[in-house]
């Protein structure tokens, strides 16, 4: 599979060119939206139409728009791991080398466990909390580990009690549970559920005034698949982490968290590095010479994207309806390296 990078002629085809190559070659099946804006200029926003769901829930056939809000899917953890480091800022929650069960004293016989007792707070931020968790499984399957939290009578208990399999910080564990407990820790700390702490401290100062969060049987919201915003919205936290958190002139997230961001912590099982929510990897790149580019993404079920790629002061959004298929890394990923990172070159 592949779109042409070049026309006719020999030169680098415009990006809305290779676009309509794509689409029209039945290349993008699926693709909802993307939007790409470098150093504030908007390179290309394409909004298509499709069948569509909300957090599972079939909405039929979605004619897209710039205002249309979509499911982030997992792309909701690294906008709540955002929330995490404004309420440390505030003071709110514990720093990420705190102890994690000294958030959850109503299981004392899991705080007596010596290997839980060693949990930190940043072993959940970067998924290496060391237990049992699958799911790799389809979200529409009971054994899936987070719909298993889902549909527990206690969904912390559920994700704390999972069987050690690792000794904690060792591995990345792909692991929903762990940005749920990211979710409690920030709304024990700020007295609000996710959603009003969102819309006061990060969504109203970036102008984002239209959004959903989905909570889940028990009336928690999601901190880890739940959020729904429009992709110029999603765009504007990528510009946010572009800008080292600062939005007009205001610092909206702490620069300290957003450097912590940036630092590895962990590998994931596919290569990627990781840390506290956030994809951390090197792009590569067209030409003569072996080159890369540094990227800081967030991914979601279905081809939700987030590109960040402060190299080029560019950000990227896509959105497809490929949920729970196994080809729904194609359209992110063709985008990606045969569309975006092309015309993000040819700017030099």
């Amino acid at each position: 599979m592949a779109i042409a990078t070049t026309n006719s002629a020999g030169a680098p085809a415009p990006i809305e060119e290779r676009l309509d190559l794509a689409i029209r070659s039945g290349l993008l099946d699926g693709l909802h939206a993307v939007l790409v804006r470098r150093k504030g200029e908007t390179l290309l926003e394409r909004c298509l139409g499709g069948l569509d769901e909300a957090w599972g829930r079939p909405l039929g056939h979605v004619a897209f728009d710039a205002r249309t809000l979509h499911d982030l899917r997992s792309v909701t953890k690294s906008v709540t791991s955002l929330l995490y480091g404004i309420a440390l800022e505030r003071g709110m929650v514990a720093d990420p080398a705190s102890p994690l069960l000294e958030a959850f004293p109503q299981y004392a016989d899991l705080r007596a466990d010596p290997r839980r007792a060693g949990w930190r707070i940043e072993h959940a931020l970067n998924m290496t909390l060391g237990t049992e968790w699958n799911e790799d499984l389809p979200y529409s399957d009971p054994r899936n580990s987070e719909i298993g939290m889902e549909r527990s009578g206690d969904r912390y208990r559920f994700i704390l009690d999972r069987p050690l399999v690792e000794e904690p910080g060792e591995r990345w564990i792909y692991n929903g549970g762990a940005t749920a407990l990211i979710g409690y820790l920030i709304e024990r700390g700020t007295g609000l559920d996710l959603a009003s702490f969102a819309r006061e401290c990060l969504f109203d100062p970036l102008g984002i005034s239209r959004f959903e969060w989905a909570a889940g049987s028990d009336g928690v919201l999601s901190a880890a698949s739940g959020l729904r915003l429009s992709a110029p919205d999603l765009l504007r936290i990528g510009e946010l982490m572009l800008a080292r958190g600062v939005w007009n002139g205001r610092s909206v997230v702490p620069a300290e968290w957003i450097a912590r961001c940036l630092e590895p912590q962990a590998t994931t099982s596919f290569g990627l590095g990781y840390s506290h929510q956030w994809y951390l990897s090197a792009q590569p790149l067209q030409g003569h010479e072996p080159r890369t580019t540094r990227m800081i993404s967030a991914m979601g079920n279905g081809g939700q994207r987030l590109f960040v790629l402060p190299d080029y002061e560019a950000s990227a959004v896509t959105f497809s309806g490929c949920y729970n298929r196994p080809d729904q890394w194609v359209n992110p990923t063709l985008l990606l390296q045969r569309l975006i990172l092309p015309s993000l070159a040819a700017y030099g």
